[in-house]
């Protein structure tokens, strides 16, 4: 079981309603340095509280980045470029001892090169969609809202599971 205090998660400067939050849950009114564990965070706050109270825990590097591997493992099929599941891969290979920092940053670099790129990709693709739509409003309009329909209701199931697995993944790890 992996814990912290809630001395250590005062020195971060947690936002005010969580913090607040999880002493109510805890029936306290100050901080203090009896052990916490992240399962209690995560039952009383949610997975993003508990995912920003991991920088308070000292050591369990480790467990943090294979926890990470494992999250971006699970969108993996949706990284076009290379470099992102190279990134990846070396991270998970670097929490196991088989790389070196180097081999760390340069995938790192290459990763953030093609974000870059996917951004500036994205920009194009919106430009372009902003000037079919000006010549065709009214259809472009249409089939918009029925896209983003759709989206929706695929976005909110597939976050819906994908946060329970992110939560249940995190009690296995952390818990």
């Amino acid at each position: 079981m992996i814990t912290t205090t809630l001395n250590k998660i005062r020195e971060n400067k947690p936002c005010q309603g969580g913090w607040e939050k999880l002493l109510r849950h805890l029936n306290k009114t100050k901080p203090d340095d009896a052990p916490l564990p992240l399962i209690t965070i995560l039952e009383s706050n949610g997975l993003d509280n508990a995912l920003w109270c991991l920088r308070t825990v000292e050591g369990h590097e480790r467990e943090m980045r294979l926890y990470a591997v494992a999250c971006a493992r699970r969108v993996q099929h949706l990284m076009t470029d290379p470099r992102s599941i190279n990134a990846v891969d070396v991270a998970e290979r670097y929490a196991n001892g088989e790389a070196t920092d180097k081999e760390l940053e340069a995938a790192r670099a290459a990763a953030r090169a093609a974000t870059r790129a996917a951004a500036r990709a994205a920009a194009d693709a919106a430009r372009d969609a902003a000037a079919w739509a000006a010549a065709d409003a009214t259809r472009a309009a249409t089939r918009a809202a029925a896209w983003a329909a759709a989206d929706a209701a695929r976005d909110a199931a597939g976050k819906f599971s994908e946060r329970n697995w992110q939560e249940d993944e995190f009690k296995r790890r952390f818990g």
